[in-house]
């Protein structure tokens, strides 16, 4: 059986003591392959530097919305130079989160645009972040969507069957992570039922959004298997179906080259 972990954030401190062993046990639960993810230039030179040392790992780079005060013109220079490097296969974490409210929505936008832009320019998918923002990402979804069909994934996603209607018909993936298994996620699992098969993708967003056997703990990329068999209960195949059908599907959005 295969997975991939399509959203993960094995930069951060939290995994340096145990990286290796880390990644041991995700082999061990099929995980073949990790796409880490940028939230800053520095985070995403990181990101970067573990897929060069490790063949499983992939990297995206970009600023997330939450942090985009704390990022440059030049730093967006840098991490667009980053992005051609042949380790990195998407563009993000970008998007929006009106959930914390400390950034200025127009500014968020400044930079979603961005990375839009560059995900089209280079034919890399963008991995976007969506928390409490629907309606304006739809707007900025729509507006490159203009330009053409969209390559990219929702991230993590918790929103309603519209939103996910409509990011699938601009050419979107919809990944699930850990909120999926979680005793309050009826209406979320109902959702994913509902989505092309060809579409799903699952991931961790590890240290983060633990599955509910794990919930309170650290999250690894392991963990991705607790997801993937809450969502082949979902749509009533087994796990190794699930696993074969996510992993062709983020293979061919991620150009992993995958066997």
């Amino acid at each position: 059986m295969r997975l991939v972990d399509t959203h993960a954030h094995l930069d951060e401190e939290s995994f340096d003591a145990e990286r290796t062993e880390i990644l041991q046990r995700a082999a061990q639960q099929g995980v073949v392959a990790i796409v880490t993810i940028g939230t800053l230039l520095s985070t995403s030179q990181r990101a970067v530097e573990l897929a060069v040392r490790h063949r499983e790992i992939f990297a995206a780079v970009g600023v997330h919305p939450n942090y985009v005060t704390q990022a440059s013109d030049a730093d967006w220079i840098a991490i667009s130079r980053l992005a051609r490097e042949q380790r990195v296969v998407g563009i993000g974490e970008t998007g929006l989160d009106l959930y914390w409210k400390t950034v200025p929505l127009d500014l968020q936008r400044e930079w979603f645009r961005r990375h839009l832009a560059l995900s089209r320019e280079l034919g890399k998918p963008v991995c976007i972040h969506c928390r409490e923002a629907e309606e304006p990402v739809l707007e900025e979804l729509r507006r490159a969507a203009a330009e053409g069909p969209l390559r990219g994934v929702m991230h993590s996603f918790a929103g309603s069957l519209e939103t996910a209607r409509e990011c699938v018909g601009m050419g979107l993936s919809i990944s699930f992570s850990g909120i999926l298994t979680y005793k309050k996620s009826a209406a979320l699992r109902e959702l994913a039922r509902q989505i092309p098969h060809d579409r799903l993708l699952v991931e961790t967003d590890s240290p983060y959004l633990s599955p509910q056997p794990v919930r309170g703990k650290r999250n690894e990329p392991a963990h991705v298997r607790m997801t993937a068999e809450t969502l082949a209960e979902v749509l009533g195949l087994d796990l190794e179906q699930v696993g074969e059908l996510t992993t062709i599907n983020a293979n061919r959005l991620f150009a992993l080259s995958l066997a």
